[in-house]
């Protein structure tokens, strides 16, 4: 017998999950077929929570296939080198590498070692390589690959690091289309926001809409509430890429 939708929260709350666990499966799947192609066993992607210095801030694991073992292997991972992770991504984009306990336990770069940062090693159970991403706000952090010997060649980490951007990115396109559906920018907002990227002051725009620059202002001010923006001009770049504004 079929099953027909009859529509309320209940079906959309179903459907959101069953969204998400979509979007879940394929990032898993295009990890799972990157870390085939350095002999990589596992993949993880670490999320930077919080802001300012390293001291404020955390990593956290967003995504990984350990199965059983994966708060065990994120604590010890994070626990260490959680802080120089955290402090070689404010400098730098370098690939990080370690060697893992065991004697067969490395990461071989072999052509591209001067262009990545090899950690103090041995000290965990598998090796592993972390590239490094920076989309700002919450989009900052780790795709790491794990395993006992990984081989990558020089193609292989360009290629890599290029598809953990676009792992990261995806994730974090997500993570805004749920934060934002409950606090949906207004009309008004929307407006004022699309004027002042396309070069309006806040007086042209009040003049414009009829409004006091005054209104204009909490206007943008809200907007770049609601987009976790620092700024009116990282609001207007949200805003531009989830697709509120052109």
């Amino acid at each position: 017998m079929m099953h027909f939708a009859s529509g309320g929260r209940a079906d959309d709350a179903q459907t959101g999950r069953n969204a998400r666990a979509a979007r879940a499966a394929t990032l898993v799947t295009r990890l799972q077929a990157m870390q085939r192609q350095i002999n990589a066993r596992n993949f993880a992607v670490l999320r930077v929570n919080g802001r300012g210095t390293p001291v404020t801030r955390k990593l956290t694991c967003a995504l990984n296939n350990w199965g059983v073992s994966s708060e065990l292997n994120a604590h010890d991972l994070i626990k260490v080198y959680g802080e120089e992770l955290l402090a070689h991504l404010d400098r730098s984009l370098l690939p990080v590498l370690w060697d893992g306990q065991g004697e067969h336990q490395a990461t071989d770069v072999s052509g591209f070692g001067p262009f990545t940062l090899r950690l103090n090693g041995r000290t965990l159970s598998y090796s592993g390589i972390a590239f490094p991403i920076r989309l700002g706000a919450q989009g900052n952090g780790y795709v790491v690959f794990t395993g006992s010997y990984i081989d990558a060649s020089s193609e292989q980490i360009i290629d890599l690091h290029v598809g953990c951007a676009h792992i990261m990115t995806d994730m974090l396109a997500a993570d805004e289309k749920r934060l934002f559906k409950a606090e949906t920018l207004s009309d008004r907002e929307i407006a004022c926001l699309q004027m002042a990227g396309d070069g309006y002051i806040s007086e042209e725009i009040a003049e414009k809409m009829g409004l006091s620059v005054h209104t204009v202002n909490a206007y943008l001010g809200a907007a770049t509430t609601k987009l976790d923006s620092v700024n009116r001009i990282q609001a207007i770049a949200k805003a531009i890429r989830l697709g509120y504004i052109s």
